[in-house]
């Protein structure tokens, strides 16, 4: 099924850019396991499932990366590489280091409890906290930053590139300044008191 931005009643589905932050940030303060798989989430797009299934063989210290297994296409045993920062690859291998078997043991209930729980803290609007929505935002700002099409749809794992393409219907900062141009004669005209709201 292709993904989409919104949902039928028209809210939307993925964090935005100040949201991410403040669910990265939250992550941050959480114990070892719960911060480190939740940074894995937010800086890699992975399905909660392929998250779950990584060892710690799979994070590449020289490549700076994760090896995800693309757990939704037909065949099996199919690789992904992801980039991911540096600081991430040090939590990530210190918190593994005597982990024989998955970095995380907890099943995907588990997994989404925990992503919802980080959210939460974050301020996060209820609709909104899902690991999906993580995804789908993964996916959004690698758009909205120029991040070619076919390299997000490779670091998503998607099997066509129409599915990746939706993320890039996403009003970012590009729109928002062309839109801007359109009403910025208007916008005078909007007492400062109503703009006070967002200072």
């Amino acid at each position: 099924m292709t993904p989409v931005l919104f949902d039928q009643r028209g809210n939307r589905k993925y964090l935005v850019a100040r949201e991410r932050l403040a669910f990265v940030y939250a992550a941050s303060k959480e114990p070892e396991a719960i911060s480190t798989f939740c940074l894995t989430l937010a800086f890699t797009g992975a399905r909660i499932s392929e998250a779950l299934a990584l060892t710690v063989s799979r994070v590449d210290t020289a490549d700076e990366a994760i090896i995800f297994e693309t757990l939704k296409q037909r065949k099996k045993q199919v690789y992904r590489a992801v980039p991911v920062p540096r600081a991430l690859i040090p939590l990530l291998t210190v918190y593994g280091i005597e982990k024989v078997g998955r970095l995380w043991p907890w099943g995907r209930t588990n997994g989404w409890k925990v992503v919802k729980a980080v959210m939460r803290k974050a301020g996060i609007a209820e609709g909104l906290c899902k690991p999906k929505s993580l995804r789908h935002a993964f996916a959004v700002e690698a758009g909205q930053k120029g991040i070619p099409l076919n390299i997000v749809q490779r670091w998503l794992g998607h099997a066509r590139i129409e599915t990746t393409a939706i993320y890039a219907s996403a009003i970012g900062d590009e729109e928002r300044n062309l839109a801007r141009r359109a009403w910025s004669s208007l916008e005078l005209a909007i007492p400062e008191s109503a703009t006070d709201v967002y200072k």
